[in-house]
């Protein structure tokens, strides 16, 4: 080639590189920074916009053109400010004295850089008159004024989440693109409680939300814990209405979390191959978290910067979670909220609740997602039935075969017999089933007559609806091919392909008896003044037990059967998992006694589902409950899997004395 070909030729590649580049698109996705050893996320969207100098803040610290900074909104005096700032540095985990070296006075005339400690010490540099941008920190962005938000990072060590998010301001989603370094987890973000002031329209401004990972949100993909499914569908254009609702109330999504897979009931080492169940954070830190809303579960049990979780409940899969964590949970009465835009495990049975520490959050919760549906009775006087029935509950707390756990179940019953003036009754269901067994189940035992009731519904409902149109687009894609699934819902849509529409119509008329049954001779309604339902049935939802997370189960089954767990989910009456305490055993995993937890289910009438949760309130009120904290137990303290040497005063060890 000679020298002047060449040349041309270097000259065509510079003409396509040019053209290349003049066509890319460079957008910010946010930026990582530390602040004092704390790590923080910069929203690459600003709350607004201020009038400085670039060269302004000369002492204040900078990284990329960005400097920390203060708004306060209101009529605040110098002098009361440092007061302010201590109160805000106790209420909110982003906020920190760093960001008060430069502060706005928002609707005033000054802005302000801190010189001292005192505010005497604070001198006028610029002026501000916006008052839309709320108070808190911010990080400003010198070259153009911007304010940006700050999200304060943290690690998602129990491997809830699937995605942590923030809000784009077009009202979807996008992933936060952070990583605390030397973290193998997640990062997830979250913003200041500063940002959010709570009104009568807005009762969870500020409330930070986990979202189980079968609601769909605006700008995200979803998974149903099946990567296959994640991989062939494009990210929602629209938030469903049930996490809108809390969206609309005030309520920060924080990120989405991990659910098993297609909401089926699944052990952490059997059955979890796609993705990792999350991790219990009680005891010895390595029980089964339970499904299917797992992430909201561990999530809310481990994380004192998360206050909430939805998640769902066909078949236990809100119960389940708040139990072996320690936490409250409901299932509702079914039909209160709309479940459109939420992947189905079988519409007949599904129900929206919450995972939750704080009993009068989750009134308010459910005041925002079931509307008209719930009626909150936190400010009124309530009359409380005082017929109390019991499933399974021990029948000698203090003999020879007792426990621990059974004695924190009866002093639970009779102070609660005490504070409602009531009394305790046995009940025995299928005793009570055969007394009076409704005409279209005459002769048939009450096990016998739902066994297969719940596999019916759950498989041909799935199967339909999920099932067969994820086989087919998957199909379509990948040359007739069939997606991964887990073992748990590989079996259950087996067994549903194995039943007739007279099978599945069976079951629905099998749940329609029991229901009639059950909300009229059992737990009907109580038409009176300050009164809904006739009585509480209260059954064991854990006990003490241990369900080690590397134990092998059997091949995966059927959920046959009828167990206390199924006569909300058949009756459509609200059954809401309470925490009683815990009991100490000695783990297997640690060889070292550890603290379990212990609670029960009660019960009340359809319908009356505001009942249930001022009973918790009052509870708690009353000292019969505590509500339960973070931690390793339900009373605080280290998470095993996370308590560090340093932090309990132990020398670390060097790598090179393991070889030497």
């Amino acid at each position: 080639m000679s020298v002047r070909s060449l040349g041309l030729s270097l000259l065509s590649l510079v003409s396509c590189i040019k053209l290349s580049a003049a066509s890319a698109q460079l957008a910010s996705n946010g930026l990582s920074v530390t602040l004092n050893d704390v790590y923080y996320f910069i929203s690459p969207f600003s709350s607004g916009k201020v009038l400085v100098k670039p060269t302004a803040f000369p002492t204040v610290p900078s990284v990329f053109g960005f400097k920390p900074v203060t708004v306060v909104q209101g009529a605040v005096a110098e002098e009361a400010l440092p007061s302010l700032f201590a109160n805000w540095s106790k209420i909110d985990d982003v906020f920190q004295p760093a960001f008060a070296q430069a502060i706005f006075l928002a609707g005033s005339i000054t802005c302000l850089t801190k010189r001292g400690t005192a505010a005497r010490d604070l001198s006028t540099i610029l002026s501000i008159d916006d008052t839309s941008i709320p108070s808190g920190p911010y990080f400003l962005e010198m070259a153009t004024g911007f304010l940006h938000p700050v999200y304060r990072l943290y690690e998602d060590f129990a491997g809830a989440f699937t995605e942590p998010l923030i809000p784009t301001p077009g009202g979807k989603f996008q992933v936060l693109s952070a990583q605390i370094p030397g973290s193998a987890a997640l990062t997830v973000g979250v913003p200041s409680r500063l940002y959010f002031t709570k009104t009568a329209a807005k009762p969870l401004a500020g409330v930070r939300l986990g979202v189980k990972d079968i609601y769909r949100l605006a700008g995200m993909k979803g998974s149903n814990g099946n990567r296959a499914w994640y991989s062939i569908y494009p990210a929602s254009e629209s938030t469903g209405p049930a996490v809108q609702a809390l969206i609309d109330a005030g309520a920060q999504v924080i990120g989405l979390q991990k659910t098993s897979q297609f909401a089926n009931g699944e052990s952490a080492t059997a059955d979890w191959v796609d993705y990792h169940m999350p991790f219990n954070p009680r005891g010895d830190g390595y029980q089964d978290a339970s499904s299917s809303s797992s992430g909201g579960g561990a999530s809310v049990a481990s994380y004192e910067w998360l206050d909430i979780a939805i998640g769902s409940d066909t078949g236990g899969s809100i119960r389940n979670p708040a139990a072996v964590q320690g936490l409250f949970g409901n299932r509702p009465s079914h039909g209160l909220a709309s479940l459109d835009k939420v992947m189905p495990l079988s519409p007949t049975l599904d129900t929206p609740g919450f995972l939750v520490r704080d009993p009068y959050l989750w009134d308010t919760a459910n005041a925002v997602l079931y509307g008209d549906n719930y009626k909150s009775l936190a400010n009124t006087q309530v009359k409380y039935p005082n017929k109390i029935r019991t499933i399974y509950f021990p029948s000698d707390p203090t003999g020879p075969e007792s426990s621990a756990a059974d004695a924190i179940m009866t002093s639970f019953v009779n102070a609660l017999a005490t504070f409602v003036n009531g009394t305790i009754e046995p009940l025995e269901l299928d005793t009570a089933w055969d007394a009076s067994t409704p005409a279209e189940a005459a002769g048939i035992p009450l096990g016998d007559f739902l066994n297969t009731t719940y596999a019916t519904l759950i498989t041909k409902e799935q199967i339909a609806l999920v099932r067969d149109p994820f086989y087919a687009d998957y199909a379509a894609i990948h040359d007739g091919r069939h997606p991964f699934v887990n073992p748990v819902p590989l079996v259950r849509w087996g067994y549903g392909d194995t039943l007739s529409e007279g099978d599945y119509e069976a079951a629905k008329r099998e749940k329609a008896i029991f229901m009639d049954w059950f909300n009229s001779v059992i737990l009907p309604t109580v038409d009176q003044p300050g009164q809904c339902s006739s009585g509480f049935v209260l059954y064991p939802s854990i006990q003490g037990d241990q369900i080690p997370r590397n134990r092998y189960g059997g091949e995966p089954g059927v959920p046959f059967g009828f167990n206390p767990g199924r006569i909300s989910v058949f009756s459509e009456a609200p059954d809401s998992t309470f925490p009683l305490g815990q009991v100490s055993s000695l783990s297997a995993i640690t060889n070292h006694d550890e603290l379990f937890p212990v609670g029960v289910d009660i019960m009340v009438a359809k319908g009356c589902d505001g009942l249930l949760v001022k009973l918790a309130q009052d509870l708690v009120k009353a000292g019969i409950l505590t509500a339960p904290l973070t931690g390793g137990t339900v009373t605080g303290g280290d998470i095993l899997m996370k308590r560090r040497a340093e932090e309990k005063g132990i020398k670390k060890v060097r790598y090179v004395e393991y070889y030497y």
